[in-house]
């Protein structure tokens, strides 16, 4: 029987700032959460734990920054290895999901909701990430 994806974590991988958002199957909509600082692309991987503990994904994403015409950038080794950290560090599956164009659309979304107060770096980061869940549960209909 297949595996059933019922929740995911998505994240929106930044040299500084990775965004955060917490998807359900039932509803296929994800929501942001506080985007994490980090360091060089290094999170404070204790408050990863704690994410992972609160919100018990069944799947994580990572959203993999290619560039317009597909090909890969630097950023992109550096997403690929933050998705091997978080795989092995805490052996839950994880998936690359193309980032193209999510930081456009969601400085959309938030500038549509809230103008330009709205557009604040660490939010800017988890409506990334949000948009990277909702792109998952597109690309894999009955997982």
């Amino acid at each position: 029987m297949p595996e059933t994806i019922r929740t995911l974590l998505g994240f929106d991988f930044g040299e500084k700032s990775i965004g955060v958002a917490y998807g359900q199957r039932i509803t296929e909509s994800a929501s942001a959460l506080p985007a994490l600082k980090a360091q060089n692309g290094q999170p404070d991987w204790q408050q990863v734990e704690k994410l992972l503990k609160t919100w018990q994904p069944d799947r994580l994403v990572v959203g993999f920054p290619l560039n317009m015409d597909g090909t890969e950038q630097l950023l992109s080794q550096r997403a690929k290895k933050f998705a091997n950290r978080l795989f092995g560090r805490f052996a839950i599956p994880v998936d690359l999901v193309d980032e193209r164009l999510t930081t456009a659309e969601a400085k959309s979304d938030l500038f549509a909701e809230g103008g330009y107060r709205a557009l604040q770096k660490g939010a800017i980061d988890s409506q990334s990430a949000v948009i990277i869940v909702q792109s998952w549960f597109q690309q894999n209909p009955t997982s």
